[in-house]
């Protein structure tokens, strides 16, 4: 077992549509393990979808037969910035109604400032893992660096503890005795989850499950 404790550094503003309140889109303090998988490089969707349903299950679980595992981040030092933006074709607004006058329809987006950071791990049952430097996210495709440590042979422990990372409830079969809804598309995360089982300690006082994989529960 291979387990990469990770961390991202954003060099330009980083935007998702994590949570939407009238007119203002947030972004959260925490990323999507589905959408660090695809910006590793780890899976890829088609360029091109004449349909646009995700498929999540499709390209991310065969990882599993490799042994790959990403958690979400959880953001270490966040800041944020604030943007007015003008609709255009975007499918990603509220719709209004028609005024009697010509007014632009506009929206504030949340996004995530530079020099934010985030940590999140990365597990490999078999493989050594080469990682690329810079990777991008988010809707403004927003460039981000990312460095790791290596941590070979991590010992699994028994017992309670306290996960240091977000969790993709899906994925883990461990018993949840209390967390953090976290509730964003395209599936709800939970943080500062207390669990019982077996679990590896990292350094920082990260501590994860042991055998997460993707849509495990659901298998």
């Amino acid at each position: 077992m291979r387990v990469y404790l990770c961390r991202l550094v954003m060099h330009e503003n980083l935007f998702y549509a994590s949570r939407e309140v009238g007119r203002l889109y947030e972004t959260e303090q925490c990323l999507h393990n589905y959408a660090l998988t695809y910006a590793l490089g780890l899976a890829a969707a088609p360029y091109f979808q004449p349909q646009q349903i995700p498929r999540y299950a499709e390209e991310l679980t065969p990882l599993n037969e490799r042994g790959i595992y990403v958690t979400p981040a959880r953001g270490v030092e966040v800041r944020y910035s604030l943007s007015t933006f003008k609709y255009a074709n975007n499918l990603y607004h509220l719709e209004m109604e028609k005024g009697s006058r010509n007014t632009p329809s506009f929206g504030r987006a949340k996004e995530v400032a530079v020099e934010s950071s985030f940590e999140f791990v990365v597990l490999s049952e078999q493989e050594r893992l080469t990682l690329p430097h810079w990777i991008r996210l988010g809707l403004w495709r927003s460039k981000a660096a990312l460095t790791w440590d290596e941590i070979e042979d991590p010992q699994p422990r028994s017992g309670l503890y306290t996960v240091g990372v977000p969790l993709n409830p899906l994925d883990v079969s461990g018993h949840f005795i209390v967390f953090d809804l976290l509730s964003i598309p395209p599936v709800s995360l939970v943080q500062h989850a207390q669990m019982e089982g077996e679990h590896y300690e990292l350094p920082h006082g990260l501590q994860v499950p042991v055998g997460m994989q993707y849509f495990r529960t659901s298998q």
